[in-house]
């Protein structure tokens, strides 16, 4: 038979949960100090598992206070074994968001600090986030004394059934894991797909692959389709490209002149474009005799895709400059026009824009 219940235990059981919640204050202050001195490490790992303490030890320093009142104050067997098992899921619920919190966090930063991983794609963390968050779930059953066996079997009966039900969501899911596993696409690369959309990826989660476009808009790609696509990656294996701009002079240039003075101009650029490769030498290849011209390719080298743009426009530029004060000519076409006016042929040159000359 339990004892009546008296003052003195009532202020044994507040003295408790009073010390309780000021070590969980107290923890909180050193734990603050702690992520403060985190930051100023280059590991980004403490930054996760201080943030991830900063959850669980205060609950579980409220916890004990409460559970040092309930040993203290003159409660029932049943009552006592209800406060018992509360207090354990409490704290089971509690260290499992903190773990879930952790392990996620921890994955994130070993992706992220080493090259040719998917330091941004969000699978591989919600992923892990859930299997920690199911571990724990099945843990607070087990303490509650509900069988797991039988909800294993359950799940394992209707897991078929699921996975009839949502066979879209899986095979983007393993569309997903199985483009990351093989290292044919990671966020940051510049793609483009056979159907037009190109871009950089951003996130790879477990529908779908999201692509930033030049113009800062999102194209939302799933994963199955990513997987089924002819792709140019512009990114891998090797991010410095080569990028052709096509140059015609006429026929009465000397052609040793010109390929002298473009490769001036094409040092120039590669030297003080930003994005440009200054070690790059200058290539530039005569191909075609045209109409009205010859044709020939200069071949520019760049960092990455989204540089072109910039270096062939200061290049086009420059080149055009220079080519006016060296008095090296770019011919417009020109085709030869017949007009029948009775018995006679006149014929006429005429430039591409239709103006006699």
């Amino acid at each position: 038979m339990n004892r009546a219940l008296t003052l003195d235990d009532l202020l044994l059981a507040g003295i408790s949960v009073a010390a309780g919640l000021a070590l969980a204050f107290c923890s909180r202050t050193l734990l603050r100090w702690l992520a403060k001195a985190a930051k100023r490490t280059r590991w980004s790992g403490d930054d996760v598992i201080v943030d991830a303490l900063r959850s669980i030890v205060p609950w579980a320093l409220i916890a004990a206070g409460v559970a040092t009142a309930a040993v203290v104050l003159p409660l029932t067997r049943t009552v006592q074994h209800h406060t018992d098992q509360i207090l354990e899921v409490w704290l089971i619920l509690v260290a499992t968001l903190s773990a879930a919190r952790v392990i996620a966090g921890l994955v994130q930063s070993v992706t992220q600090s080493r090259s040719g991983v998917a330091g941004s794609a969000t699978i591989f963390v919600n992923i892990t986030r859930a299997l920690v968050l199911a571990i724990g779930f099945l843990v607070v059953l087990q303490t509650l004394g509900i069988s797991i066996a039988p909800l294993l079997t359950a799940l394992g009966v209707g897991g078929l059934a699921v996975a009839l039900a949502l066979q879209d969501t899986l095979a983007n899911l393993f569309a997903g894991i199985h483009i990351l596993a093989s290292k044919t696409v990671q966020p940051g690369d510049y793609i483009q797909l056979s159907s037009g959309e190109e871009g950089y990826v951003v996130d790879i989660n477990w529908r779908q692959t999201t692509v930033r476009q030049l113009s800062n808009n999102l194209v939302v790609i799933p994963n199955g389709q990513l997987a089924k696509a002819n792709m140019t990656n512009y990114t891998r294996p090797e991010q410095r490209l080569t990028v052709p701009v096509q140059v015609g002079v006429s026929y009465d240039s000397d052609l040793e002149h010109v390929e002298r003075v473009t490769a001036e101009v094409v040092r120039q650029v590669m030297h003080e474009v930003g994005g440009a490769l200054p070690d790059h030498e200058p290539a530039i290849r005569f191909h075609t005799f045209g109409d009205s011209r010859i044709g020939f390719t200069v071949i520019l080298g760049i960092g990455e895709f989204s540089d072109q743009y910039r270096i062939k426009h200061e290049f086009i530029k420059r080149l055009h400059r220079r080519y006016r004060e060296e008095g090296i000519r770019i011919p417009s076409p020109v085709r030869t026009v017949a007009l029948q006016q009775g018995s006679f042929t006149i014929p006429q040159q005429r430039s591409a824009e239709g103006v006699p000359e």
